[in-house]
């Protein structure tokens, strides 16, 4: 991936900015290269991400990644959503970055250091595989408000809560094409049970395997697909003793791969890089 030469501290008038478009799924991303930052601190703000988000005016995503140098990993990845607030986790980004650096460096394997802590990514069986880690189950650290049955939280219908890197609350229903998503999804995110906002899931079973999975995440809205959601999907899936620990995932924009083993949850799926571009220095100029 190219190196990024935008460093705002050290100009007055912006210099381009070069950006990468990937989607998993299409679940899409704007990724900055930061590595080359000789501060180590990257570019973004909220008020950037803000305005790259925006995809009338912006570039447009679901999330944002911006790669910074690492001194404990292979790279370091901080993740934003289009309102500006921070992701703790993004799978499918996760993935399109590591296939991309992994093509980049020659390798087959990488370690990656996200606010959900070190993730390792690898290549198999011509796929790239994530391992996103244990799921959190303590209430405190998911978080929720209160203490409660993690299977049949007091909400309408009884979802679970997991944590992901993100926080989740997964409806199994009988038809998620039916979920009126647009409406419920907000009301849930912003429900006082969860002090940090939260991800929303409706999965379906179709047959044992696969789960038709439906999603509204934190601080972006409807999305066509989700990594940490899948995953938390899956896990409560199995938790309900509906599925196995491996399954597929089929979201409104293609199959997701996850698979809960001993030493964490793995996530697979396609992987695409749509464009590359600059942002202007006018455009720049004019971001807040």
């Amino acid at each position: 991936m190219t190196s990024n030469p935008y460093i705002a501290a050290m100009t007055a008038r912006p210099l381009p900015l070069p950006f990468v478009k990937m989607h998993g799924a299409g679940n899409d991303f704007v990724v900055i290269d930061s590595r080359a930052d000789p501060h180590g601190s990257g570019v973004m703000t909220a008020a950037l991400a803000r305005a790259l988000g925006d995809r009338h005016r912006g570039v447009g995503f679901d999330q944002l990644a911006e790669l910074r140098a690492s001194d404990a990993a292979d790279l370091d990845l901080d993740f934003w959503n289009a309102d500006g607030s921070r992701a703790g986790a993004c799978g499918n980004a996760t993935r399109c970055i590591a296939a991309r650096v992994m093509a980049e460096q020659g390798t087959e394997r990488l370690r990656l250091r996200t606010a959900r802590g070190v993730l390792l990514a690898q290549r198999r069986d011509g796929q790239i595989w994530v391992n996103m880690g244990a799921p959190v189950t303590d209430w405190r650290a998911i978080p929720l408000a209160q203490d409660c049955d993690l299977d049949a939280l007091p909400l309408p219908g009884g979802p679970s809560a997991v944590g992901m890197g993100n926080p989740h609350c997964v409806h199994v229903v009988a038809d998620a094409e039916a979920v009126p998503l647009d409406e419920i999804g907000p009301r849930i995110e912003h429900d006082p049970l969860f002090p940090e906002r939260t991800n929303v899931e409706f999965a379906s079973i179709v047959a044992p395997d696969p789960l038709r999975l439906r999603v509204w995440e934190r601080g972006a809205g409807i999305t066509l697909a989700c990594g940490s959601g899948a995953c938390a999907a899956a896990v409560v899936a199995h938790r309900r003793g509906l599925t196995g620990r491996r399954l597929r995932l089929d979201a409104d924009g293609g199959a997701l791969l996850v698979e809960w083993r001993d030493d964490g949850v793995w996530l697979s799926g396609p992987v695409a890089q749509v464009f590359a571009g600059e942002l202007s220095p006018d455009w720049l100029a004019g971001v807040a």
